[in-house]
């Protein structure tokens, strides 16, 4: 994987990979985003011989991330991208909102350069620290200049986007690309690439998308399981939510209570749309597809995913 000359800007959000522990045993009970993102790049040792500028953009545990953040690291990475000497850029972030902020990214921005997201599922002070490796990969590639567009690079292996699945709460291996595959692999600073990423398309709405989170349209997620109530939907829509997804029990089905109750809310204005509650697949049927009398959907999409792309839909009404 061959380099190119320029620098690579890391922005830092928190998350595991800036955490620590009172104990290097402890991979559990540790403090998420104590260290600095500069912390982090001094503590990969190949990192001090290349050109690396590092950003603090905030200091989250990810379970907490939010739409502000998103649109600040939309806005710098814009910024960032656009002088000439940056090669690329990569964001350290927390892994439980991982998949939302990376999508989020793909579907707003056309960058003609690498945007990595990296992270960890060990804090910094465990003795099975994942974060200084995945690091080294993310920037490696950054620097490689032919990973145009957003990507995620974890335990070695690059993610595109749109397939990235967090599968298991607290392995180190916790993450997969649903019934795609990776994109390839990074062993010792050489990718394996086995396929290429479809382009990005960003979405209508993102060249006039709001500034402020408050000027967003409200979504919520609902999920469908025995025994359900309509009682949630219709709650949400008396609170005034802009959309509803409804994360459904295999291929998308939905309890007849939720049903009725999304009939309601589509009846009232507010648009109703399905996924699958199931890690991989999606549901069957392409984007919108539906049998007569079925909510819509947006296809593989997981209902987080589902989520944003309502909001981005519903913006570019």
């Amino acid at each position: 994987m061959a380099s190119i000359d320029g620098t690579v800007v890391v922005l830092g959000t928190g998350g595991t990979i800036a955490g620590t522990a009172d104990s290097a045993t402890d991979s559990v009970g540790y403090r998420a985003a104590s260290l600095g993102v500069d912390a982090l790049v001094a503590a990969v040792p190949p990192l001090a011989g290349w050109a690396v500028e590092c950003r603090q953009m905030a200091q989250v545990d990810s379970k907490d991330m939010g739409l502000g953040l998103w649109l600040a690291l939309r806005a710098v990475l814009l910024q960032q991208l656009q002088r000439p000497e940056v090669v690329g850029a990569v964001i350290t972030h927390g892994t439980d909102t991982l998949e939302e902020t990376a999508y989020f990214l793909h579907r707003v921005l056309a960058p003609g350069k690498p945007v990595l997201l990296t992270a960890a599922m060990r804090p910094a002070t465990s003795l099975q620290a994942d974060g200084p490796q995945n690091l080294l990969d993310a920037v490696t590639l950054a620097r490689a200049g032919d990973a145009v567009g957003v990507r995620v690079v974890l335990g070695g292996q690059v993610f595109g986007a749109v397939e990235l699945r967090k599968q298991h709460p607290w392995r180190i291996d916790a993450f997969g690309a649903g019934d795609a595959g990776v994109l390839g692999l990074i062993q010792d600073g050489v990718l394996q690439r086995f396929r290429d990423a479809p382009p990005a398309v960003p979405h209508a709405a993102a060249d006039a998308l709001p500034d402020e989170a408050d000027a967003w349209p409200r979504v919520e997620i609902v999920t469908s399981h025995a025994g359900a109530s309509g009682a949630v939907i219709d709650a949400l829509v008396a609170a005034g939510v802009h959309g509803i997804v409804i994360a459904g029990t295999g291929n998308g089905a939905v309890h007849d209570q939720l049903l009725q109750a999304a009939r309601r809310a589509i009846a009232a204005g507010v648009p109703v749309v399905r996924a699958s509650r199931c890690l991989l697949g999606g549901v069957f049927g392409g984007v919108f597809g539906a049998p007569a009398g079925a909510l819509p959907s947006y296809g593989a999409l997981t209902p987080w995913q589902a989520r944003i792309e309502l909001m981005l839909d519903l913006l570019a009404r």
